[in-house]
């Protein structure tokens, strides 16, 4: 009697999916922890602060992302909080035999309140393939810091992102008026496009600060001047725009590597923050 063989059907990849809430209020003069969740590979830590402020430590602790890897992060701050979102180090884009990795950061801050949107950078390798966006709902008298910056590979070991997906997706409503949407996608042949003058002109480094106070068109003028000042490590511009009553800077850079964009960008990011500088997190 002959025997039935079954086929096994493949086994589909191991993913990491990881998802985080951190919700803060205001008690005693200072902010405190209202709602603290995570699950899978989504850690939150909060390191000790002595100026009544709140700092949020996103860590994912699978080591790194590729093809069908799922993050989600929400966090909301109240009335009269303030908050620092930073990451515990660079997120690594790897190459994604099947799927894209989705990373989605939502964000609310009601009145008064101060949030600082500072991770670390995305470091993206070659035949990545990731989609990423940001929503932020701000009241009409918040303060709102944001920072994303990414690699195209690591150019001290000879790397660079060729070919790939990377789509980015920003949000930003403000006293219920849209503030800020963009829409950016590298995809196919990367290097190629990223070479020409109209885009990166062969850097592989690049970031996008956003900042929205009730008087940031006076850090226009002292952010140019730290753009300036680093002019050897990297270019970009600085913007200030009004939409529907609300002010916003904008500020694009690109550089040759990631400690030349660093060389930039924390000068800036310290000027917002009122000298305070980056998160002790970023020279760990």
């Amino acid at each position: 009697m002959s025997e039935l063989v079954r086929e096994k059907a493949p086994a589909a990849p191991q993913r990491a999916f990881g998802r985080g809430r951190l919700v803060a209020k205001s008690a005693g003069g200072r902010t405190r922890l209202a709602e603290f969740y995570q699950e899978g590979c989504a850690k939150l830590r909060l390191p000790t602060m002595f100026d009544g402020s709140m700092e949020a430590v996103l860590i994912n602790s699978s080591g790194g992302l590729t093809g069908g890897d799922v993050m989600d992060w929400r966090f909301a701050a109240g009335a009269g909080t303030e908050l620092t979102l930073t990451t515990q180090a660079c997120e690594k884009i790897y190459k994604a035999s099947a799927g894209t990795t989705s990373v989605t950061t939502t964000i609310r801050a009601e009145q008064g309140s101060r949030v600082h949107w500072l991770p670390q950078e995305t470091i993206l390798f070659d035949r990545a393939s990731m989609t990423r966006s940001l929503d932020v709902d701000l009241a009409a008298n918040a303060e709102f810091l944001a920072v994303e910056a990414v690699l195209l590979g690591r150019a001290a070991m000879g790397e660079r992102m060729r070919s790939g997906l990377f789509r980015d997706r920003w949000r930003i409503v403000k006293g219920g008026t849209l503030l800020h949407a963009e829409n950016m996608r590298l995809s196919g042949d990367i290097d190629a496009l990223t070479r020409r003058a109209f885009s990166l002109s062969g850097h592989v480094a690049f970031a996008t600060l956003l900042f929205t106070s009730a008087d940031c068109e006076r850090s226009l003028k002292p952010l140019r001047e730290r753009l300036d000042d680093g002019a050897a490590n990297g270019s970009g511009g600085v913007s200030h725009v009004v939409v529907g009553g609300q002010g916003k800077l904008v500020a694009r850079i690109v550089a040759t590597d990631g400690f030349a964009l660093r060389k930039i960008l924390v000068p800036m990011i310290s000027h917002l923050r009122r000298s305070a500088s980056v998160p002790k997190v970023w020279s760990l």
